[in-house]
């Protein structure tokens, strides 16, 4: 007997394929600069972040935002509001401790001169 060809789960087969996964990155990508820049805004202070650090700085924070998802709700999407809360949490780690050194060589340089 003949037997249709089967397509793999979650889709429209073969021909599209590549064009799914081109689009997940992409939304990757949107998602990590919209979190990113929303945490840029949260943080109060200054950050001198250009756009690929801002882009790392939400996909890291879409990271951490699903970990935590994971082990609370035992839900691992989150989506904009999570991808955001682990971005803010990154931001503030990073900030403290990027100000220690930041404020070592600001210190040393008023020291030098009173």
């Amino acid at each position: 007997m003949f037997e249709p060809r089967r397509r793999p789960p979650g889709g429209f087969g073969d021909a599209t394929a590549g064009y799914m996964c081109g689009m997940a990155l992409l939304g990757w990508i949107v998602i990590g600069l919209i979190a990113g820049f929303l945490a840029r805004l949260i943080v109060p202070g200054r950050d001198p972040m250009g756009l690929l650090a801002t882009l790392a700085l939400g996909l890291i924070g879409s990271i951490v935002g699903g970990l935590l998802a994971k082990a609370l709700f035992h839900d691992p999407s989150v989506g904009w509001f999570g991808s955001t809360v682990g971005a803010v949490i990154v931001l503030l780690v990073w900030n403290a401790l990027v100000r220690n050194r930041r404020r070592g060589v600001a210190g040393y340089g008023r020291r030098m001169m009173s």
